[in-house]
């Protein structure tokens, strides 16, 4: 069993039909999915998703490229939608200065106050960080610990340890199976089992051999194997562990 902890199958332009995805997701052994909304208007569409499908879960938060337009008064309707049954962390939040949509003050500002949302709300949070790892990691280390979930990490092996001792989780994506990608390879060999969790973040990062195509769930298998493999252990072990992760935290 497979579980596909972040993706975008409710977004139609990339998946016009998504039972066929599901579909195919299940016939190759993923039991759930999770669903992201990354503002106001994709919350609705994530949670709608999640609502029509079975086994088809959501998280919803203000990912940082969306927060330029970021208003603390829309914090009320973020509530709202954490409140849906099938709505299971806030996410995916954080800090991105690769693609410098948002000015990092806005940016950190959102991220703050989606933390003490978290904090009153005693949900996890699942994190967006792109060239931004040591700032993030940084203000988280100035908080509470949480059950924090790094989605697609790509960190260094200190900042994987900064992670670590906060007691966090780790997303493993498609780039582990990249050619050139040895050093994150070596950084997720040495992150404990017990502290990953398996995610395609369709339609991106389609694993190898499916590069240049669009990426689906049903390829989290491919994940789990490199994965295995740099932990020596069976697939059916690496998935039976990263599920059990996954259920422990987000608490389906």
């Amino acid at each position: 069993m497979l579980i596909d902890t972040h993706c975008h199958i409710h977004d139609s332009e990339h998946f016009p039909n998504p039972q066929e995805e599901i579909d195919l997701a299940k016939a190759n052994g993923v039991e759930k999915i999770v669903v992201v909304g990354v503002n106001p208007a994709d919350w609705q569409v994530a949670t709608d998703f999640a609502d029509k499908y079975e086994n088809v879960y959501a998280i919803c938060g203000w990912h940082p490229n969306y927060t330029a337009d970021y208003d603390a008064m829309d914090m009320p309707k973020l509530i709202r939608f954490l409140r849906h049954p099938k709505v299971l962390a806030v996410g995916e939040i954080g800090l991105d200065y690769h693609w410098n949509y948002s000015p990092s003050s806005i940016q950190q500002k959102a991220l703050r106050d989606q933390l003490r949302l978290a904090a009153d709300s005693d949900m996890p949070v699942v994190f967006h960080a792109r060239e931004a790892y040591s700032d993030l990691l940084d203000i988280l280390e100035q908080l509470p610990p949480r059950p924090y979930l790094f989605h697609c990490f790509t960190g260094t092996l200190d900042e994987a340890r900064r992670a670590l001792r906060l007691g966090a989780f780790f997303g493993c994506d498609g780039p582990i199976t990249y050619k050139k990608a040895d050093e994150l390879r070596q950084v997720f060999s040495l992150i404990p089992p017990h502290k990953i969790m398996l995610e395609t973040d369709s339609p991106y990062m389609p694993p190898v051999p499916h590069r240049g195509s669009t990426n689906r769930p049903a390829y989290i298998h491919l994940i789990n194997k490199v994965l295995a493999d740099l932990h020596n252990m069976s697939e059916e072990e690496m998935a039976s562990q990263t599920t059990q992760n996954a259920t422990d935290f987000f608490k389906f």
